[in-house]
């Protein structure tokens, strides 16, 4: 409308000069007119460049709101300056507010925001450059490739360290041989090897060469994430017919979803060791960041994240409806329903939710068996879930005796075809062989015995069992000496394996040097000396902890005032 306005005032000024009506001093006034309307149809097509990041008015909002209601609650520090002080279009602040608007408290306070700028630029830079970039629908970019986050890994660099190598490896594929071709790469850094609970960053892995199901397929779904490729981690809970669980990777390829073994490449997808035991499956979950309304069945949402259930992608479902009912009979609003698979000779609960106005809560599930567990107050009742409804009766207090026939059901094993041909099978495990060449190359970098042999027993174990992290392990017991090596080393042995594996120099100099000397008690290495918690993203924290303490309450308080203090903050 503004181009149109401004040609239409040129043509009447052009006719009103050939009239030869006006002064001298009107044509000034003209050139000054048709100046500023050029100057005005230049501005406006630029604010027209600046795409935005979510076209639907209504969505993008929704994430304005959600955004703003996230930036109230932090109003001392500088967490959101980088929104008054960087250069953003209109298409970065719009995928930067996505990101604020869903991450936790926890990752707003770890990592700054230049990190998540540089994120951001780096997936816009993805869809830009890789062929299959606008072909990917916005609301599947903005929820499964611009997310940093896949589970509760600490964050790492993965995007700007990797593209540039990811890009190059998948150099003129579709994007279907670009997600195999990517699980091939993954292959080649990582193998499965059972660990602990703590999930290991992408890189962390990588550093290490292994990992378990839940860091194989947050390493893969990073690396496909980083080429533009919509991916996202499923697992199920529980197994239904024996111990264990799993998680692995699904991939968008031309408007469907598949499944893939993360590190663990075969040569066509929905193929996987897993293919029939999928099928006997109650329950595949899958967090989505953000507010997401796809096709999936939506368990629960919160501000956070979505949580979906992908059972349908994998085994035949049933609809389930559980109603809870107080002694009289009565619906009970707001009570607790655990929905519990019977795994590792235990009753574990997959999913929990509250009854709504008329008592009842649903769930999409496999056809098997599942104990139902319903509590609200001081009373609970349960039952055994076999098909489309149950009623359960909070008939019983705490002290109550009473006795349940245990005789669970799994779902009865099904198929996902597989077809692929001998020379598809024997062409893929060639490659694996030789992507297990690849990886074990790497690791043969690790120390040995041999490597290390001049250190005393107890620093070549934790030399050899930092990994491909050896060398930050070596500088820290190198810089110690006497009692301080002592110590040092003693605080290595009270760490997990896996903090050996990706715990920095600088970490590891911080929670020595800033604890004070005492008797190497089992208490004091355990409780005192040795950094980890519980399975938080470990940084140099004490130093800062200690200042910030000394600040409020002196520089040697007492325990029981770091106590009330922490009570009364």
């Amino acid at each position: 409308m503004t181009l149109i306005f401004c040609l239409i005032t040129i043509s009447i000024l052009n006719r009103i000069e050939k009239s030869r009506i006006f002064t001298q001093n009107y044509l000034y006034m003209r050139k000054n007119t048709i100046f500023y309307c050029l100057l005005g149809v230049v501005a406006m097509t630029m604010v027209g460049c600046q795409q935005h990041f979510i076209s639907d008015k209504k969505v993008r909002e929704s994430v304005q709101a959600a955004f703003e209601e996230r930036r109230a609650l932090f109003t001392e520090g500088e967490i959101f300056n980088i929104f008054d002080e960087a250069e953003l279009s209109a298409e970065e602040r719009e995928a930067l507010e996505f990101l604020y608007s869903t991450m936790s408290s926890a990752d707003m306070g770890d990592y700054e925001a230049e990190y998540f700028l540089d994120n951001v630029r780096m997936s816009l830079r993805a869809r830009e450059e890789m062929a299959w970039g606008k072909d990917v629908p916005e609301d599947l970019f903005r929820h499964f490739v611009l997310p940093i986050r896949v589970n509760n890994e600490r964050l790492d660099e993965f995007r700007m360290a990797y593209y540039d190598e990811l890009k190059a490896r998948i150099e003129g594929m579709s994007l279907h041989d670009a997600a195999l071709e990517v699980n091939h790469w993954c292959h080649e850094y990582a193998t499965y090897v059972p660990t602990d609970a703590r999930t290991s960053s992408p890189m962390a892995t990588m550093l290490t060469g292994e990992g378990r199901c839940g860091e194989e397929s947050t390493l893969t779904v990073a690396a496909l994430r980083t080429v533009g490729i919509p991916a996202r981690q499923v697992y199920t809970p529980r197994w239904a017919h024996t111990d264990s669980n799993h998680a692995w990777v699904e991939v968008w390829i031309d408007g469907q979803w598949y499944f893939m073994g993360a590190c663990e490449p075969e040569p066509a997808l929905n193929v996987a060791w897993f293919n029939q035991p999928a099928t006997r499956a109650m329950l595949m979950h899958t967090r989505v960041v953000g507010d997401y309304h796809g096709p999936e069945d939506v368990i629960q949402r919160s501000k956070c994240y979505t949580e979906i259930n992908v059972i349908d992608n994998y085994a035949p479902t049933r609809h389930s409806t559980v109603k809870v009912v107080n002694a009289s009979g009565e619906p009970v609003e707001g009570a607790t329903v655990e929905f519990q698979i019977f795994n590792y000779g235990e009753y574990t609960t997959v999913v929990t939710l509250p009854t709504d106005a008329k008592g009842e809560v649903a769930l999409h599930m496999g056809l098997g068996d599942m104990l139902i567990w319903a509590s609200h107050g001081d009373r609970f009742g349960f039952g055994k879930l076999s098909g489309e409804s149950l009623t359960v009766k909070l008939d019983k207090k705490e002290g109550d005796l009473f006795t349940f026939e245990e005789d669970m059901t799994p779902p009865v094993p099904g198929d996902i075809p597989v077809n692929l041909t001998d020379e598809q099978v024997a062409a893929n495990k060639k490659r694996l062989a030789d992507e297990d060449a690849i990886r074990l190359a790497y690791t043969s970098t690790f120390m040995t015995d041999e490597k290390c042999a001049e250190y005393e027993q107890r620093e070549r174990r934790l030399l050899i069992e930092a990994m491909g992290n050896w060398r930050d392990v070596k500088a820290f017991i190198d810089s110690k000496s006497g009692a301080e090596r002592e110590r040092a080393v003693a605080m290595l042995e009270a760490m997990a394996a896996k903090d050996l594996h990706d715990t920095k120099l600088a970490v590891l100099e911080d929670a020595l040097s800033s604890t004070a000397v005492a008797a190497l008690t089992a208490d004091y290495v355990n409780y005192v000396l040795n950094p980890r918690i519980e399975f938080e993203f470990l940084q140099p924290y004490r130093k800062q902890i200690r200042e910030a303490l000394s600040a409020k309450l002196g520089a040697s308080p007492e325990a029981s005032a770091i106590v009330a203090w922490v009570k009364e903050n």
